[in-house]
This record gives structure tokens, C-alpha cells and sequence, in this order.
């Protein structure tokens, strides 16, 4: 009989081939100089090649009938929610992760997480179409989780439809319990006399994450703005006429004490933006793309991408209600518009197979995932995002039109 190694042959002298085919004696009368080493090489013979044809030798591998690894499937988008929480003097909340997070670490994001059976009920499951539809399911935990991790409570009075307070020490406590599962959410909030105010909400784009990541959400990303001054609306033909006065509390965000979170602040968008270009701050594309549409009709920037040209001058509520009808205005806009927007991020290669000459990538937002391909659901085709994806994370930002970004000498 005789041994004949078959792979990866090309690169091997033709004289040491053959040395491969040999006759194999009975094992009984076989020394160990006759028999083939691991790579298929005399031991006696390999003595008398040159060190560049060992180096040869050595890479032919034995026959293998071992079938090749199927390429692992995507993971399964997990449901989740986050806010675009808006101040009364229309500024946005972001918090800061921790750096030993699973997810996103260090970087500035919304409040949100993972939908929760216990406290927001049931999502459907990942093959239903509904999955990836905003839901009562997904809005509460966007409540819930703006609570747990900002300690502020977007829940209205049963009685009048205020905004409900809740004095500092019960909050916290309250936070423990929730984020703890002591207590369901909304049992907590029925204790103290309110409800999730889900009906404020406004959907502002979902995003599902590209299948080369292996930790992948489904997220259902909101507004929310917190009443301007003394606004909040109270129910027809309840309670005190002049409770419509009075001004509602909005407690300052904090942290959820180093659990997921450093710090929680808010700032304009444009300010947020202008940071994360500078390198001070570390922002992924959601959040990036999402601010700076906010910044075009919060901030009243001089031009798109201007964002050191906010003014710090004092608002006028009028104003300040101005600019938010005319944010909500542009969310329900367009083909598709925020309100229905699905975006899962893929890379789009620059004309030509070139890579930019700032060596930024170029992703394009209008596929909505492969979860949902063959569907109606897409996102917005006029713009791309650009990023520099770097160790400690996304850098060099920049929203630009989608014939713009595939301009590979851009100088944005």
C-alpha cells in the first residue's frame, strides 16, 4: 500500500512529492525512520532536504473527510427602547457608560435597554413581523428604563395629567426595586398614584443591528419633551383650574450609581455633536445621526453641520414650542418618515472600489436588516453617516447627503 498526501501540493519540489508515495511495510518489521512524521515526511528522507523545501514540505496536510464549518447564523435581535428625552429648555439627555460595559463602554448614549416580560410585558417572538413594529411593550420600557437610569419619572397623575413628583428618597428606592424586579413598573407607579405616560411618546426611527456584531438589538428609538415652564397639560373638567398654573418639578437626572452609568447630563444636541467631534466625547452612529437632526430645529444652527453656532442666548417659551412642532412636524415627514424608519447600517464602498481619501467609512442607513428584507420597511436613502472606527470607538463623525459621502476626496 502507499500513502499519498493530495492538499496543498503546488509549492512542493516535484522530487519531495514523490517522496510522499512509499511503500509501508508491515507494521511489525517497520522502523520508526520508515514511517511518516505528522506532516507527511520521512523522518530519514526529511535529513536530506534543504531547509527551504522542509519549509515546503511541511504544508501539505493530510486528506481530511472532515466537512467545513457552516458559517454561523446572525444573532437574533433582542427587543429594546431608548428616549431622546427632551428638556424644558429643549436640551437632550445623554449618559455616559461605563467602561466595563458589554455595550457600547464609555460612550454617551440615550437612556434605554432591553424590553423586560416582567415589567413591560411580552415582545413577540423573532419570527413575528411585529417584533420590530412600535408596541405599548416597547414604549414601557422606554419609561422604565429612562427611571432606572436617570431617576426621572415620565408618568402621568391618574387624576389631573400632570406630570407626577415623587420626593427624591422614594425615587431612589423606587429605582432599586424596579431595577431589581422587586416590584413591576407599573405597580410601582399605580403606589404612587400614576401611570407610564406611553401616549407621549413619539416614535423617531428603530434601529436593528448589522449581523456582524454579535450582540444585536432591536431598537425602538423615541422623543420625549418635558413640559416647557408651566405647559403641562392637565384633563378637561378635572381638578383645580389653577393647578394649570403651577409649575411641575423636573428633578435633575443622576446616575443609577456606577451599576451602567458615570454620568447623565443634559446638553444642546449641537453641543453634544461639537464634543464628539472634538474627541472628547465618544458617540455611535445612532446617536450621532439622530442629534443631529434634533440639532436642526432645536439649536437653530447656521448651517447643518455648524454646530458651534448655537446660541446661548435665553429662549422664549414660544419659541422654545416653536421649534419642537416644527421637529415633530419633520418626524412624521417623508418616504419613509422617523416615525417609520427602519435602519440597520451596512457599509456602502466609495465609487471605483477606492476608499475615501480620509479613510472614513461610508454607511448608508436605508436597509432596515435582514430580518426585515422583502418588507416595506426601509430607512432614509438621502443620507450617510461618516465614521472612523477606532479601539476606544467611533471617531470623526459626520452626517452628509448620500452623493456627498460617496465622493471619495471629500474634504468633510
Amino acid at each position: 500500500m502507499s500513502l499519498l498526501i493530495t492538499s496543498r501540493t503546488a509549492h512542493i519540489p516535484w522530487k519531495n512529492l514523490l517522496l510522499v508515495q512509499i511503500p509501508i511495510r508491515n507494521s511489525s518489521t517497520a522502523s520508526s525512520q520508515d514511517l511518516p512524521t505528522r506532516n507527511g515526511i520521512l523522518r530519514q528522507t526529511s535529513r536530506n532536504m534543504s531547509p527551504k523545501e522542509k519549509r515546503a514540505a511541511t504544508s501539505v496536510k493530510s486528506y481530511s473527510t472532515t466537512p467545513p464549518k457552516e458559517k454561523t447564523a446572525p444573532a437574533i435581535p433582542r427587543p429594546s427602547s431608548s428616549v431622546l428625552l427632551i428638556s424644558p429648555n429643549n436640551q437632550v439627555l445623554l449618559l455616559q457608560r461605563v467602561k466595563q460595559s458589554s455595550s457600547f463602554p464609555s460612550a454617551h448614549v440615550f437612556p434605554g435597554g432591553n424590553v423586560s416580560e416582567f415589567h413591560d410585558g411580552r415582545a413577540p417572538e423573532p419570527d413575528h413581523p411585529e417584533r420590530h413594529n412600535d408596541s405599548e411593550v416597547y414604549r414601557m420600557a422606554a419609561i422604565r428604563e429612562t427611571f432606572e437610569e436617570s431617576g426621572i419619572v415620565l408618568a402621568r397623575n391618574n387624576g389631573f395629567g400632570r406630570l407626577i413628583e415623587v420626593p427624591q428618597d422614594q425615587r431612589e428606592e423606587g429605582r432599586l426595586l424596579v431595577h431589581g424586579s422587586k416590584v413591576p413598573f407599573a405597580n410601582w407607579l399605580a403606589q404612587k398614584g400614576g401611570r407610564a405616560d406611553t401616549e407621549g411618546l413619539t416614535p423617531f426611527t428603530r434601529w436593528v443591528t448589522p449581523t456582524n456584531v454579535p450582540k444585536r438589538f432591536t431598537t425602538q428609538m423615541y422623543l420625549y419633551f418635558l413640559p416647557t415652564l408651566s405647559s403641562t397639560p392637565i384633563s378637561e373638567g378635572t381638578g383645580n383650574p389653577d393647578d394649570s398654573e403651577a409649575e411641575v418639578s423636573i428633578p435633575s437626572p443622576t446616575t443609577d450609581g456606577g451599576k451602567e452609568h458615570t454620568t447623565a447630563r443634559f446638553l444642546p444636541a449641537s453641543a453634544w455633536l461639537r464634543l464628539a467631534q472634538e474627541g472628547r466625547i465618544i458617540l455611535f452612529p445612532p446617536q450621532f445621526f439622530l442629534l443631529h437632526h434634533v440639532a436642526q430645529f432645536l439649536d437653530d444652527l447656521k448651517s447643518p453641520s455648524d454646530y458651534a453656532s448655537v446660541s446661548r442666548k435665553e429662549v422664549p417659551r414660544e419659541e422654545l414650542e416653536a421649534r419642537r412642532k416644527r421637529l415633530l412636524e419633520f418626524a412624521k415627514s417623508g418616504d419613509p418618515s422617523f416615525v417609520e424608519s427602519c435602519i440597520s447600517p451596512t457599509t456602502m464602498p466609495p465609487p471605483y472600489g477606492k476608499k475615501r481619501a480620509d479613510g472614513r467609512q461610508v454607511l448608508a442607513l436605508n436597509r432596515p436588516g435582514p430580518e426585515l428584507e422583502g418588507t416595506d420597511r426601509r430607512g432614509p436613502n438621502e443620507h450617510c453617516v461618516l465614521v472612523d472606527f477606532k479601539r476606544e470607538g467611533p471617531r470623526r463623525l459626520a452626517v452628509i447627503s448620500r452623493a456627498d459621502a460617496l465622493e471619495s476626496n471629500s474634504k468633510l
